[in-house]
């Protein structure tokens, strides 16, 4: 593990020395409210190294020079958003492993699978829940997070070659080029829906109100513990509780007691005494949207042609343009096509 100023420094020459370099990082959302990056794998020819950005060191060094090089990530949206957090610059190329199987017509493109595929290789399983804040590492983690780096140049290399005889390679930089932009996007919650998890559609409105509070509850008692939501009070069981306190059940959900029990029930007490103005107002259903015959027929001539340009390239028909794109385009028309990435455009002939 590097954890000291001088090997972060030996590591940094390096990175500095080559032009391609894996990088995996690992967070510890499953444990704590506030996320933190607990691990950082840099891929090299013949090493994999582990960084702590948890030690007392500097990562700027390291993150200046890789903004310097081409970096490697299989799915680079979540690792491109834990490197920001750390201060990461605008990386100079990505090439997303993943992307790159999908437009090679890989039916199966998970990095174990490929790893299976490529370098006949059984990727260990049972890590992702870790806690990768703890230290030291265990061993198995150690090796795990080793292997996620590992084949990611090799991999690279062979998808790389795969694109090139394909002629199919400016698809894949522009595709990464637009997720370095995305993961720039810092997602802001909503207050008035965040609330509204998986079953609340059922509710009635005074039931929404306690959910509501009860939601907010939650997120007071996780933070104040620094534990994700879940580990306080599941989804189900919010929605649950909702509706027995609106039918006027007492509700103690297993797990709860003490102070938490009681700010639970308080909670609950205070949304079931709102007036009937203060409930929170169902929002509007996603209804489809209606087509005129005109549209529809260019819905139809679009949706035919993608599939069509799918089945000869043999890949995903989603990878050319999800339905919503392609209805976007049959209703405001061609203008539309610029949601589109160029390579996209041409196969669609927007």
């Amino acid at each position: 593990m590097i954890d000291t100023p001088p090997a972060l420094a030996e590591l940094v020459k390096r990175v500095a020395a080559t032009d391609r370099v894996g990088v995996d990082t690992e967070a510890d959302s499953l444990h704590c409210y506030h996320e933190k990056v607990c691990l950082v794998q840099i891929g090299l020819a013949g090493a994999d190294e582990l960084v702590d950005p948890l030690a007392d060191i500097d990562l700027a060094p390291l993150l200046g020079v890789l903004s310097r090089v081409e970096i490697v990530m299989h799915g680079a949206d979540f690792d491109l958003r834990m490197l920001y957090r750390l201060g990461f610059g605008a990386p100079s190329a990505v090439f997303d492993t993943m992307i790159a199987a999908r437009l090679t017509g890989a039916a199966r493109y998970g990095y174990a699978a490929l790893v299976a595929e490529h370098f006949d290789v059984a990727l260990a399983k049972g890590a992702q829940t870790a806690n990768w804040a703890l230290r030291p590492l265990a061993p198995r983690l150690d090796r795990y997070a080793r292997n996620d780096t590992h084949f990611l140049l090799r991999l690279a290399e062979r998808l790389g070659r795969r694109l090139d005889e394909l002629g199919r390679r400016e698809w894949l930089e522009q595709s990464c080029r637009r997720v370095v932009d995305a993961a720039r996007v810092v997602r802001e919650r909503d207050p008035a829906t965040e609330w509204r998890v998986r079953g609340s559609q059922v509710l009635g409105p005074r039931a929404a109100a306690v959910l509501r509070a009860l939601w907010r509850w939650r997120e007071r008692e996780a933070e104040a513990a620094d534990r994700p939501p879940f580990h306080v009070l599941s989804n189900a069981d919010l929605v649950d509780a909702a509706g027995r306190f609106d039918r006027g059940e007492r509700v103690a959900p297993r797990g709860l007691r003490g102070g938490r029990l009681a700010r639970f029930g308080r909670a609950a007490e205070e949304a079931l005494r709102l007036e009937e103005a203060e409930w929170p107002v169902r929002p509007p259903g996603r209804a489809r949207p209606q087509f005129t015959r005109a549209q529809d027929r260019r819905l139809a001539a679009l949706r035919g042609r993608r599939d069509r340009t799918a089945k000869e390239l043999a890949i995903d028909a989603d990878l050319i343009a999800p339905r919503a794109a392609l209805e976007r385009v049959a209703v405001e028309g061609d203008g539309a096509f610029a949601a589109l990435l160029p390579w996209q455009r041409s196969l669609l002939g927007g």
